[in-house]
């Protein structure tokens, strides 16, 4: 017996949002859409019965990639969605799942192993986050007066979180069936959004001042910046309080996005039997979209949380594994190098606020450069193989629609060979160009402290979104693109 016979029961009864029998109109998408983010941001407003206050945010800075909030019910964010699908593409990538996706019946079984992994990886990640205290300390007075003590407290934390976690899976598939675009993005740009609104318009009664009320500090006399031409007043106007870098970084990253987005090749298609009827497949120079980076950033994320927990479980870790300091962040060792850089503070050492000696600081940005930039490229080939955007998908979907390359014969073998020529090099060159602006972007720092990975996936999401969007008018305005695209 197989292992697809042994685990069908299974995988074949595990819940699922039904898709919708026939076409959704566009304002219910958008309702559909608009009613998950209220959820959305009304789950991340709510604090588990039980928690403490105190305790450290593991997230921290990945917490813009992997969304949800801290200390809330989505404590766990996306995390567990993305680390399922980085298991399943590797797996799928080395062919030891033998499922064939284009088979009605392995896709039950795929969308059901993704569902338990997912569910899997919730529990695994809520229950450190727990249980070791360091992270959701329960609150004594609480279990002495349910009498259940501290560890039937951590118990009731542990549950909400992992329903937290199960109800943004089934959020997720939602608005990935009923509404527009995905879950995963749309909580990316809710989360990036956040903090970008706060970095802005943020004042100090609200805590830390943001960018506008700096200036209008500045602009009354309140704040001094001194004169430019002192190494005193230059650095006070490019970072705190003028924050001028970091607004640059911000309208840079976001133009090069949108511009990156635009750069494509565009290669010429007309119709079999229709005379006349052409079009034009574009292969993009980010041809696997941001979404890649969030799997490589959550490797590295999962990385520091085993060092965390080593750390604050193995009293005698040695000193080649790492150090930390009071902030819950590596100091020396190995989890030091490995552990990315996500603002100015951390690598500059002519400033005296980095962590570190110049020499170890330069060895722990190589790492993490060559980290995202080939990563990045790897993940964007594994994206583009599983997601059916390769050169043999992509030409069976040209022969299905009923399109041909002009010059070239109707074949799926010879149109496959064309798309060899494009997509293979443009998506690793895609996915390392945005591995080094995701590190560009955090070495400079950006407004509400966003990560520069952050700030890539929620611009590149947004400008996806306004596509989908237009194209979903388009086909509520001509019904009959809807059935020439098969989407009736």
């Amino acid at each position: 017996m197989s292992w697809k016979e042994a685990a069908e029961p299974v995988l074949s009864r595990m819940p699922v949002v039904e898709r919708p029998t026939g076409h959704v109109p566009f304002r219910r998408k958008l309702t559909w859409t608009a009613g998950i983010l209220i959820v959305y941001f009304f789950l991340t407003n709510i604090n588990p019965f039980g928690l403490a206050a105190g305790g450290t945010d593991f997230f921290g800075q990945f917490r813009s990639v992997l969304a949800g909030e801290s200390g809330s019910l989505l404590q766990v964010g996306i995390g567990p969605i993305v680390t399922a699908s980085i298991v399943l593409q590797l797996l799928g990538g080395a062919n030891l799942l033998g499922l064939d996706t284009d088979d009605p019946r392995d896709q039950v079984l795929y969308q059901g192993l993704q569902k338990l992994l997912v569910i899997i990886v919730t529990a695994l990640t809520a229950a450190p986050m727990v249980f070791t205290g360091q992270f959701l300390p329960a609150d004594p007075a609480v279990g002495q007066a349910l009498g259940i003590g501290t560890f039937g407290v951590q118990g009731l934390i542990f549950v909400q979180i992992f329903i937290g976690g199960v109800l943004l899976l089934f959020m997720d598939e939602i608005v990935s069936k009923w509404g527009v675009g995905s879950g995963v993005g749309l909580f990316i740009i809710a989360a990036v959004s956040q903090q970008i609104v706060g970095g802005f318009f943020s004042f100090s009664a609200l805590g830390a001042p943001g960018f506008f009320a700096n200036w209008y500090a500045i602009a009354t006399g309140g704040t001094q910046l001194g004169s430019p031409f002192t190494s005193a007043g230059l650095e006070s106007l490019l970072f705190e309080p003028g924050n001028i870098l970091a607004l640059f970084t911000t309208v840079f990253i976001f133009g090069i996005v949108v511009y990156a987005e635009s750069v494509r090749v565009e290669i010429p298609l007309s119709h079999a039997r229709v005379k006349g009827a052409r079009g034009r497949f574009p292969v993009k120079l980010i041809y696997a979209s941001v979404l890649p980076m969030i799997l490589v950033r959550a490797l590295q994320a999962n990385i520091q949380f085993l060092g965390q927990l080593l750390s604050s479980q193995w009293a005698g870790m040695p000193a080649w594994l790492g150090a930390y300091g009071e902030q819950g962040q590596p100091t020396s060792g190995l989890f030091y190098y490995l552990n990315p850089i996500q603002q100015p503070e951390q690598w500059m050492w002519f400033r005296g606020e980095a962590t570190g000696e110049p020499w170890m600081i330069a060895v722990r940005l190589a790492i993490d450069l060559t980290f995202m930039i080939v990563g990045g490229a790897i993940f964007a080939i594994f994206w583009v193989e599983t997601t059916g955007m390769g050169p043999e998908a992509t030409a069976k979907q040209i022969q299905n629609s009923g399109m041909q390359i002009p010059g070239f014969r109707r074949n799926p073998q010879v149109v496959e060979k064309v798309m060899e020529r494009y997509i293979p090099q443009v998506t690793v060159i895609g996915g390392a160009l945005v591995g080094f602006l995701a590190v560009m972007a955090n070495l400079l720092g950006t407004i509400g402290q966003v990560s520069g990975t952050g700030l890539l996936l929620a611009v590149s999401i947004t400008y996806k979104l306004y596509e989908e969007i237009a194209e979903e008018q388009l086909m509520e305005m001509h019904p009959m693109m809807r059935q020439m695209f098969g989407n009736e």
